[in-house]
């Protein structure tokens, strides 16, 4: 009888990239396969049936793949956050901290109307930093974020508690031990 594959199933793990003593959670595989792809969008959208939900953010970049498909399913705008110099139009940015330095997303100005009920994607979630900065970003516009929803939760890196401790609600469909 064969096994049914799980998300996780799907997501290989690259030793030492990009740095050694890294084991890089690769979702592209997940990404790649139909089923599994399928399966991560259902999985991610399960926690909001009957929710309102406005607009989708998505996060550069894998986040753009997630966050396009599950608006596509709930028939709602999507939104980009990006890397600072991305965006057309007029932005709100937003500075951040890494491990090895810091980082700027932006948001179109005009991307969410206040109270729009906001559902945040990413692939991943590490330590937080990026997810953190999208929140505040979004709440600057005034939109209500209904929750953060990712596919991997590196638990050991403290993102989840850490967007917890910002008051959000937190969804992953895995979580892989270690960095």
């Amino acid at each position: 009888m064969q096994q049914t594959k799980q998300v996780q199933d799907y997501i290989r793990t690259i030793v030492d990239f990009p740095h050694e003593g890294i084991l890089f959670r690769d979702v592209t595989t997940l990404f790649a396969d139909p089923r599994g792809f399928r399966m991560a969008i259902d999985q991610m959208l399960h926690p909001y049936a009957g929710e309102r939900i406005d607009k989708v953010v998505g996060l550069e970049a894998r986040g753009f793949i997630l966050g396009g498909a599950i608006a596509h399913q709930l028939s709602v705008g999507f939104v980009p956050i990006r890397k600072k110099g991305k965006l057309p139009g007029r932005t709100l940015s937003q500075d951040y901290k890494l491990e090895y330095g810091e980082a700027i997303v932006e948001i179109h100005d005009d991307a969410i109307a206040p109270g729009e009920k906001v559902l945040i994607v990413d692939d991943l979630l590490a330590t937080g930093g990026t997810c953190g900065a999208a929140i505040q970003l979004i709440e600057r516009l005034q939109g209500q974020i209904v929750s953060c929803a990712f596919i991997v939760d590196l638990p050991d890196l403290g993102g989840r508690k850490r967007l917890q401790e910002m008051g959000m609600n937190v969804h992953a469909l895995c979580s892989f031990e270690g960095l």
